[in-house]
């Protein structure tokens, strides 16, 4: 009998251990704590799974999950630029997603091929300008940013960032390697000054007149233009946006997205969390707050985004972006993009 009892005991503990784990997920995120959390607490109302939540700098995450291993904690990697999420899945970190569900809300190209990610929110890069010093009709194409009268008047992030990276892996799958190389070495001659800081300080850049065009995401501008200080809200009204190739293959964008673990110990709930962050309602609060483009048709950006006017999208293969990343990389390093 007492046998028994403990054979029940543990038989118990066993199923109780098993529904606690379901009734959880794990998340790595590159995105910061308040642009993310009030979404994945919303999730947890919703379905009654908690959320466990780790940030931390993109690259580092990932280089996090191929050292823990099988022994990873994480369920699922929500990070920025389809050449992280490509990075991940390159490197074994990640399994499929069941995409069935969401196949029809969103465009194939943001999905990958082999269901090992799904985009969350499109990204523009797109030229950021000082309305009176440049004449936006002279920049129908970011190709025309290699024209000598750009000379020492562009500020633009180093090459290590990976936005940047993925810019020129576009180009490549679009123009070939031979013509971006070519344009590569005369868009670096009209650097204003070496590469430093991020996309905002390119803005700011801009508008303290160290140079005349920037290259930075919408959402850092955006960011900027709701911000509570009154300075900054000032800085951001000073630069116009200039959509480039918009009468040929569109302006680059990007995604930030997902990736479920390969090791994932809570794999339903991650799938669960994917499809949750697609719904209509999380893509409507997921893009405002971040100030990123829906990927879901059905869905409205934010106010300000609006402010900087309608675009046509390059129609690229983002999968292909990933893949290109090193040759981008070389040919930015032979250009001596620092």
């Amino acid at each position: 009998m007492k046998r028994f009892l403990k054979l029940v005991g543990l038989v118990s503990c066993i199923s109780v251990s098993a529904f606690a784990s379901a009734q959880e997920v794990n998340v790595y995120s590159a995105r910061k704590e308040a642009l993310i959390k009030p979404l994945l607490d919303k999730f947890s109302a919703d379905t009654g799974i908690s959320v466990n939540l780790v940030t931390g700098k993109a690259d580092a995450l990932i280089t996090r999950l191929k050292s823990e291993g099988k022994y990873s904690p994480a369920d699922i990697l929500i990070t920025t630029d389809v050449g992280r999420l490509y990075r991940a899945k390159e490197q074994g970190l990640t399994q499929a997603i069941e995409t069935d569900a969401f196949k029809g809300l969103i465009s194939q190209n943001y999905i990958d091929p082999d269901s090992n990610w799904v985009g969350f929110t499109l990204r523009a890069r797109p030229l950021m300008v000082a309305p009176e010093r440049v004449d936006a009709s002279q920049l129908s194409r970011i190709e025309d940013l290699a024209d000598e009268q750009w000379r020492g008047r562009i500020c633009i992030r180093s090459s290590s960032n990976i936005y940047n990276q993925s810019m020129v892996a576009a180009m490549i799958a679009q123009l070939g390697e031979e013509k971006t190389q070519a344009w590569l070495n005369d868009f670096v001659k009209n650097f204003a000054r070496t590469p430093k800081g991020g996309d905002r300080d390119q803005i700011k850049a801009v508008v303290a007149g160290q140079c005349d065009i920037a290259i930075a995401n919408t959402y850092y501008l955006a960011g900027m233009a709701s911000d509570g200080d009154e300075a900054t809200r000032e800085t951001a009204s000073k630069v116009k946006v200039v959509w480039p190739n918009q009468q040929d293959r569109g302006a680059h964008v990007n995604i930030s997205g997902a990736a479920i673990t390969k090791h994932a110990p809570n794999a339903a709930a991650a799938q669960k969390l994917v499809s949750f962050m697609l719904q209509e309602e999380s893509q409507e609060w997921y893009a405002k707050t971040n100030h990123e483009y829906p990927l879901r048709a059905d869905v409205e950006q934010s106010e300000v985004l609006t402010t900087f006017g309608d675009f046509k999208a390059e129609d690229v293969d983002l999968a292909k972006v990933g893949e290109l990343n090193r040759q981008a990389v070389v040919l930015m390093d032979k250009a001596g993009w620092k």
